[in-house]
């Protein structure tokens, strides 16, 4: 193939190759990313005229693992991949933070990624390939685009940092930061730490820099041999006419408005104010209503960032580092296990949690071995939190990622399957929203934790840290609401506890920072954090000592493994039976561990005793309260345990004469009986001879439980 180009170098111990020329020819770029054995085609296509009517970047980006990479096919009746798994649309998110700060403001002809993974190394995870792919595919492409950039994956363990660690380096590591970085600034990070000091994340950021630079440098050698010349998307530029009428109007007004510290009463006053300028200048400029509107952004954007840069204060009055009012409850609600409602300014999530079995877990089918989740975070954004109307959804892919981030930030102080032997989910409901509902939810989900009973290792609390740069003159902004991350530069959230940071998020919507500005970041969020923490505890000093009385109980127990199918029974009978009875919820794994999860603990205890003696050695000269479950001419047949079944004989039943065995018993009594045999066919002999005088089939059960345990 006269077009085919490869080129390679090493990253972290292993080939990185990009080809293109050879797969997806009719795509503006396409280029195939291999590192190790993962295999990534990322193409990238534009449409050959501009969307009409619209003030964005219409770009789409999607990210598709398909089971075939991974040798696998997949479960269900339709035996094909359908929507796309939280898994892809994290990392579809991943690619669109990456690129999207890069494109020319004026673009708006649809722009498509597509990255579909060929073939899955089951040790290493395939997005930083894709993310280098993306770059690369519209780099040597005609479509307008400010790269290459790289990405690369920090971990650290034993004390040293690891370049695109594998999954098990991952789980083990104490660090997985994904960075994506021009040659000259950083523009896109994405962590999950197990309390990283914020010292450790600058030195990883500027490593991840360095490893990043390289990749770039790969990149370009595609670029210099078969890069397309770029489209020209020519700048709309306003006529002067249009834009001096519209300063005339706005300028002022809107230096006014924008003083107003209520989001929604400064909205409607903005609004007002489009209305009546659009009205006036429609006689003199018909038909230039988004023109119009555009300038009225602009210039509100400028007056924004004039008055924190130039003032230092923003538009609801606070300085640069001050936190809107906070306040905190938990136990609001009745009935739910764990509750809490975390308000800051305009911003209020009410999170709610729910402890269920572990056979709750939720089950993830993907490229790797099938994995399980036994905790979740799940986000909702109704419109009313914003006073909008439109129809309720399924979660878009803006609701799967900040319930990701969320669920990340508290991963690290949730205690082992071990320690607390249930699944957990939480659930955040935004109320309002006016900036940060991601980090809101990072602190109701630890009010919620905290008041189920739930014993984390630590509180964690987040915040949402922004940035206002022009030229030389920097503000980074502590907890930015809705209008400074719009008009703004920055939206960077930091989780974590009192001790380091668990997640971090940073979006940039210029073409980067350098790690100086990232530095001072960190260090304001760290006060934040710190300041939010002791709000926490005010509210709620510690998890509370008791799990909450609506929440279920568990009870952990182990038997022999060689006693698993005694327990299942032929068919599951054995152990739908013990559910039946006692209304629990039994989990067994493969090691022998069982898992038995009831409303009540005397349920669970119940659960427990009828497993105790499926498991156990039936012994002759033991007791047991057991259930007729047929009678015949010569005795009855008593069950001593689920699937246990033993005779007592019309002999056996007193040491005075018995008649009919139907006068004394009918199907269903409780009896207490004694093993008084077992044959070489190992059934069994049961008597009641000289456990009372009373004949009646409960005599001398008083205060007893159904199959207790038994005893000698």
């Amino acid at each position: 193939m006269e077009n085919f180009i490869e080129k390679e170098i090493e990253i972290g111990g292993k080939s990185l190759i990009l080809q293109t020329g050879k797969l997806g020819k009719q795509a503006s770029g396409s280029v195939t990313v291999r590192h190790g054995d993962n295999v990534v085609l990322v193409t990238a296509c534009i449409s050959p005229t501009p969307r009409e009517g619209i003030d964005f970047f219409p770009l789409i980006v999607d990210y598709e693992e398909r089971l075939y990479a991974a040798g696998k096919i997949p479960g269900g009746f339709f035996k094909r991949e359908g929507r796309p798994s939280e898994k892809e649309i994290l990392r579809s998110r991943l690619i669109d933070r990456s690129i999207r700060p890069l494109f020319p403001h004026s673009l708006r002809n649809d722009v498509q990624i597509v990255a579909k993974v060929l073939a899955a190394d089951p040790d290493f995870p395939p997005d930083i390939a894709a993310m280098v792919g993306a770059s690369a595919a519209l780099s040597i492409s005609p479509i307008p685009f400010s790269g290459p950039i790289g990405a690369v994956r920090i971990g650290y363990l034993d004390g040293k940092f690891i370049l695109n660690p594998s999954y098990v380096e991952i789980d083990e590591g104490m660090l997985d930061l994904i960075v994506a970085a021009s040659e000259d600034a950083i523009i896109m990070v994405e962590a999950g730490a197990k309390e990283a000091p914020e010292e450790l994340i600058i030195e990883a950021l500027g490593y991840a820099h360095q490893e990043i630079r390289r990749i770039i440098q790969l990149q370009k050698f595609l670029i210099e041999s078969c890069g397309q010349p770029k489209l020209e998307i020519p700048e709309t530029v306003p006529p002067s006419d249009l834009v001096a009428a519209v300063e005339r109007e706005v300028r002022s007004r809107i230096k006014e408005a924008i003083k107003i510290a209520d989001k929604k009463q400064r909205e409607e006053s903005l609004a007002l104010i489009d209305q009546e300028v659009r009205a006036k200048l429609a006689v003199d400029f018909p038909e230039q209503d988004l023109l119009v509107q555009e300038i009225e952004r602009q210039i509100l954007k400028e007056e924004t960032r004039r008055m924190i840069l130039e003032e230092g204060v923003r538009p609801d009055g606070r300085r640069t580092e001050e936190i809107r009012p906070i306040s905190c409850e938990v136990g609001i609600l009745p009935r739910v296990h764990g509750c809490g409602l975390f308000t800051r300014g305009q911003t209020q999530v009410l999170t709610i949690l729910t402890l269920g079995a572990i056979g709750e877990v939720q089950i993830i089918e993907g490229l790797g071995i099938e994995e399980y989740k036994r905790y979740m975070h799940h986000y909702n954004f109704p419109p009313f939190s914003v006073g909008e109307v439109r129809p309720l959804r399924g979660p878009g892919r803006r609701e799967i990622g900040h319930g990701a981030l969320a669920e990340r930030a508290l991963l690290p102080v949730i205690p082992s399957q071990d320690d607390f032997p249930y699944t957990i989910r939480l659930v955040s409901e935004v109320l309002e929203s006016n900036g940060s509902t991601s980090m809101a939810s990072v602190c109701g989900s630890t009010l919620a934790l905290m008041d189920a009973g739930v014993p984390i290792k630590t509180p964690i609390a987040g915040i949402a840290m922004g940035l206002i740069k022009e030229g030389d003159k920097v503000a980074v902004l502590t907890d930015i609401q809705g209008m400074e991350d719009a008009l703004g530069d920055m939206d960077f959230k930091v989780a974590g506890s009192s001790k380091g940071i668990t997640a971090l998020q940073m979006d940039m919507k210029i073409t980067g920072i350098d790690l100086e500005i990232l530095k001072k970041a960190l260090a304001q969020a760290r006060e934040a954090r710190l300041f939010i923490l002791e709000k926490i505890k005010e509210t709620i000093p510690a998890p509370r000592p008791e799990l909450n009385p609506n929440a279920p109980r568990v009870l952990v127990m182990d038997i022999d493994t060689d006693k698993i199918r005694e327990v299942i029974g032929p068919g599951g009978k054995v152990i739908k039976k013990i559910i039946e009875d006692t209304g629990a919820v039994i989990d067994i794994e493969q090691t022998g561990r069982v898992f038995i999860t009831a409303p009540t603990a005397d349920a669970c205890q119940k659960a427990k005793q009828q497993i105790d003696l499926l498991v156990g050695d039936v012994e002759i000269g033991s007791v047991y309260m057991g259930k007729v479950t047929r009678l015949a001419s010569y005795g009855a047949f008593i069950e001593i345990a689920p699937g246990k079944e033993g005779l007592l004989h019309i002999s056996q039943v007193s040491d005075k004469r018995v008649g009919k065995i139907e006068d004394l018993f009918k199907v269903g009594d409780q009896v207490l009986v004694k093993v008084v045999k077992i044959d070489e066919q190992h059934r069994i002999g049961l008597s009641r001879k000289g456990l009372s005088d009373d004949m009646s089939p409960t005599a001398g059960i008083r205060g007893k439980k159904e199959f207790p345990d038994r005893k000698g």
